[in-house]
This record gives structure tokens, sequence and C-alpha cells, in this order.
């Protein structure tokens, strides 16, 4: 049996099911809902049914019932062992201990080899190590610019800097839309030292709030009202499954389509990495990004829609097998694209650490602070890596 089953034998045992006419009401485990499961079509309005299109808990928990009603006995319900993952203890403990000193180490690393550019005409400018280092610890310190001065005396004395900035010129820093470019590459280049280990990858995008509203006038029914909406960022990436380490990543605005930013996301990637499998959610089904995938020479594990049509005339020779492989194999099918789940750990974590919400205000300043929030979680997986994995990072060796 697997989990479904499982927990649709249980709701069966012990669960009020309702017949109304052709459908029966089954209530939800966790919450005082109740979905509407119609067994003579196999359609249930709960949201795994919806996402997934898979036969979920309460198919079986309605079949069950039947199979009591009609006198069977049904099984004993059995009490799923959920995977547990041993964690290195001392690995873990000296990675967090020396994050910061290795953090500062590693960045500087990456940035001194930048080039940098010419200047012509004007007063000399920062260079763009520099201000690169000041803006990303700054992001990595999670402290107010006044508070964060004295990590500043510190990488100054240590030699990470080559002058001591102000505390405002890092919110100057992160206005340069010369930044941007630049950042992406430092993304990059921050996980090529993860390629002899990352081999399997996920795609997903996510939202970081500003500070920031939108309001207009909408009028409707002859009644005005000021509607007020928060503007936010999509964040577009790619992750290794085992590292959570950032492959490639693309900003846009919050209206943005999933779909479209598959294709760069993989090139990308690509490039330094040997694929062997890719998982996305259904926003990414398409048959470009399933023969993109495979172009490189990698297997991908994203599900159809719910309105699929297997005999479209369309449709190729190869979207019509990965197609079959999905319906027909699904268990082997889902264990491969539970892998996606670790792209929301990848958010979680960026979140979590470095804060879901942006505090600049020009859309320039918010796409190079989120891009530093991606790269100081990079460096952070980097540091993890070389007390876990015995990885020993050599940035620029190409």
């Amino acid at each position: 049996m697997n989990t479904r089953e499982l927990k649709g034998l249980e709701i069966a045992s012990s669960q009020p099911i309702i017949r109304e006419g052709n459908v029966w009401i089954v209530p939800s485990q966790t919450s005082s809902k109740k979905y509407t499961v119609n067994l003579f079509i196999n359609t249930c309005t709960c949201l795994d049914y919806e996402k997934n299109g898979l036969k979920c808990k309460h198919l079986f928990a309605v079949e069950n019932l039947l199979l009591k009603e009609s006198g069977a006995t049904l099984p004993a319900p059995e009490k799923v062992k959920k995977p547990t993952y041993k964690q290195e203890w001392h690995a873990y403990n000296l990675a967090q201990t020396n994050e910061k000193a290795k953090f500062q180490e590693l960045l500087y690393e990456l940035c001194r080899n930048l080039e940098e550019p010419m200047q012509h005409m004007g007063r000399p400018r920062v260079p763009l190590t520099d201000r690169i280092f000041a803006c990303c610890f700054k992001i990595y310190s999670m402290l107010s610019g006044r508070r964060f001065t004295s990590d500043l005396q510190e990488a100054t004395r240590r030699g990470y800097l080559s002058q001591m900035p102000h505390y405002n010129s890092i919110f100057r820093y992160l206005e340069g839309e010369d930044l941007t470019a630049t950042l992406k590459q430092l993304i990059v280049e921050s996980s090529k030292p993860l390629k002899g280990v990352e081999y399997d990858f996920a795609v997903d995008s996510s939202g970081f709030c500003t500070g920031q509203y939108n309001q207009w006038l909408e009028e409707k029914y002859g009644a005005s009202k000021i509607v007020r909406e928060q503007h936010w960022l999509k964040v577009h990436l790619m992750c290794g499954v085992k590292t959570n380490i950032v492959t490639s990543v693309e900003i846009t605005h919050n209206n943005a389509g999933d779909s479209l930013y598959f294709s760069p996301l993989v090139e990308q990637t690509a490039q330094n990495f040997v694929m062997n499998e890719v998982s996305a959610d259904k926003a990414y089904s398409s048959n470009a990004n399933l023969k993109l995938v495979v172009s490189h020479a990698a297997q991908p594990y994203i599900p159809f829609r719910s309105n699929t049509n297997p005999q479209d005339k369309r449709s190729s020779d190869f979207w019509k097998r990965m197609y079959h492989l999905y319906m027909y194999n699904q268990d082997d099918f889902m264990r491969h694209y539970h892998k996606r789940s670790n792209v929301e750990t990848t958010f979680s974590m960026i979140k979590a650490k470095f804060g879901e919400r942006l505090r600049s205000k020009t859309v320039v300043a918010q796409t190079n602070e989120v891009l530093c929030k991606i790269l100081c979680h990079n460096l952070c997986c980097v540091v993890q890596s070389i007390y876990e994995l015995g990885v020993e990072p050599n940035f620029w060796a190409e």
C-alpha cells in the first residue's frame, strides 16, 4: 500500500462518510473541511486531486467504505514510518561556528578576480570588488547600516576592503545598474565548486515582497474604493537537490509567467553541470521544456496538467512516451518528482536566513538586494559542503 491508500483506510475506519445521491461527502483528517467524491468518474474536490490529478486518499476512503458495507473485512491501518535523515552533527557544528569567517574569506576570493570597468573621467570610483563585498556582507549580517559599521571596520582591518565605506554608501552601491549582471555572474561562479556533487536539479519561482504599495481607484457597480496592493519581485531559480546550491537565477516582475524562464535556467546550468534529472511542477509542463531537458541528456520529471489530451495529433512521439511514463508508472515517477520539494527548501532557507522582505526602494536596488541574498545563500552552502562533503572551493579555476 502507498501512503494515499493507507490514509484512505484510516478515514474509512474512523471518519463519518455520508452519501448524497451519486456523491460522497468525506471529512478532512486535519481540518473542518469536507470534500465531494464522485466514484463514478473518479474525481474529488481536494487540492491533492486538483493539483496532481492522482487518485487521492478520499477516493480510496470511499472504496474502502463500500467494501466495508458489503461485508468484507478491512485490513487494520498501518502506521507509515517516515524516512529519517542522519545529521553529521560534528561537521554541522563546525560549519555553523566557522561560517561567518569562512563566508568573508570565500566572498573576498570570489570578488577579487573581477575585472574592474574602465573609467575615463570623473572622480575615482569605489572599486567594484569593494562595493559587492560591502553589499553582500551587509545583507548577510541582517543588521542596520549603523550597527553594521563595526563589522565593516573589522573587514577593512583584515584586508577584505581597500577602504572603509560609510554605512550610507552601501545603500547607494545597491542602486548601481552595473551590479546586476556581475551578481548573476558571481552566483553562477559560486555554484561551480559543487559540480562534482550535484547531478539532480529542480526549478521553481517565489516572490520577495517590498515595502511599496500600488494604489488605484476601482469603480464597480457604481461604488468607488481605493485598492491597495503590495509590490513584490518574482525570483526564478534552478538549484541542486542535494546541497540546495543555486545554479542559475532570473528576476522578473510579479506577473511574469514561470514557463518562459525554464529555458534560460536550464541552459545556464547545463554549461557548468552534468544533469541527470530535472524536476518541476505543472506550471512548466510543455513539449518544448521536456525536449530541452532531454537535449542535455537529462530525464525530465514534470507532471502533466489534468486537461492534457494524449490523443492530440500535434503531440510528438517523445511527448506521448513521457505522458505514458507519468500515467502508468506513477509510483516511480513521483519518487523522482518528490526531489522538487528541495527547491521549496531552498527558498525557505534564503527567506528564513536573510529575510523575505526587500528594504530597497527602487527596482534596480531591489533586484540587486535579492541577488545578494542568493549569493550569500550559495556561499553558506559552499561552507557547509566544505565541512560535510570535503569540497575544496577554487573559484575562477577555468
